[in-house]
């Protein structure tokens, strides 16, 4: 399968309770940012999420709180870099306590001495380790020689001790589509459980030009739906044809929900300048969800972030027998 068993079941059972309760928008996964501190400043990612400090993480009694108030059945462990977190043991257990499933956006620089042989292996914890590219422009990307390496040997490593482990990729406008395919090609090789891909979205405090244009974005996704059959790539048919330009989607910001140090990040964890809400009521009642929908606003021109458009893209597949069908052969996949 495409996910694991229980993880796909628990995205489906929280389908199904929502729709019989006629929500028509909910949470299906929380972005959980305990802290804004990392190891890496990675020429793509926002100047606040690697440049926090340490004691200004978030205790794990907040942490437990956003998940219950927001109800999703996945939480998506980040930051920063959740390694870092001192609290971590406690969170993912906690996490599991909770009936969770979780995936755990690392750079894999500490997996051996902060998760291995520290949290065993869960058939609820996912580990999604970040590899942007081959050798030279994965390094590139996160301003540091030798994480490339690092994080193909913490694979090895964590898939002998038994841990599920995926390839997280985001795309720039230095990623050459061969080194993505290459990346799908070493699936098999390193045992991993599948490769999520996703373009890349441009913050406003990045300086560097590193980001893709509309165009190049379907250029380079209308490749990469070209070989994803052949590969476990963890993005859906009606996905990558959103993504190749082939279709239009709305956007989905209230089915991938932030919480930061900062509070709720409103409306999504993209979006600069919109302001955090420190409880989920506020921010759930108070955010213009309709407006951020329909991708009028300018920070969203550019945008086919996979936590924005994927909810909205199995939505659009189950309308149609034939839709439903196909998006059940991926998942079988």
């Amino acid at each position: 399968m495409r996910y694991p068993l229980g993880f796909t079941l628990a995205q489906a059972g929280h389908r199904r309770k929502m729709n019989k309760a006629k929500r028509t928008r909910y949470p299906s996964v929380l972005m959980l940012e305990p802290l804004y501190t990392c190891n890496l400043a990675c020429l793509g990612c926002s100047v606040e999420r690697y440049s926090g400090k340490l004691a200004d993480r978030m205790p794990l009694e907040q942490c437990f709180k956003a998940v219950e108030d927001c109800g999703a059945p996945i939480v998506n462990v980040c930051g920063g870099e959740p390694t870092l977190y001192p609290e971590l043991k406690g969170l993912i257990e906690g996490l599991i306590e909770r009936d969770k499933h979780i995936l755990m956006c690392t750079n894999a620089l500490r997996l051996d001495d902060k998760v291995y042989g520290v949290i065993p292996p869960s058939s609820r914890l996912f580990l999604m380790v970040h590899l942007d590219g081959l050798r030279e422009t994965h390094d590139y990307v996160c301003n540091r020689k030798g994480v490339f390496d690092k994080a193909i040997a913490m694979i090895r490593k964590g898939k002998d001790m038994g841990y599920t482990i995926f390839l997280n990729t985001t795309v720039y406008r230095e990623t050459k589509v061969e080194e993505v395919e290459g990346l799908c090609q070493m699936i098999d090789e390193l045992r991993a459980d599948g490769i999520l891909i996703s373009p890349g979205y441009e913050y406003e405090s990045v300086e560097r030009d590193i980001f893709l244009t509309g165009e190049q974005i379907h250029e380079k996704f209308k490749a990469i739906r070209d070989f994803s059959h052949r590969y476990k790539i963890n993005a859906t048919p009606m996905f990558l044809e959103f993504a190749a330009g082939l279709r239009e989607l709305k956007c989905s910001p209230w089915s991938t929900v932030n919480y930061t140090p900062k509070g709720w990040k409103a409306p999504c964890y993209l979006i600069e300048g919109e302001g955090h809400h420190q409880d989920w009521e506020t921010f759930w009642n108070d955010t213009d969800w309709e407006y951020w929908e329909s991708r009028q606003d300018s920070r969203c021109q550019n945008c086919k972030m996979h936590s924005g458009f994927e909810h909205s893209a199995v939505e659009e597949a189950m309308k149609t027998v034939k839709g439903t069908l196909q998006l059940a052969a991926w998942s079988l996949g």
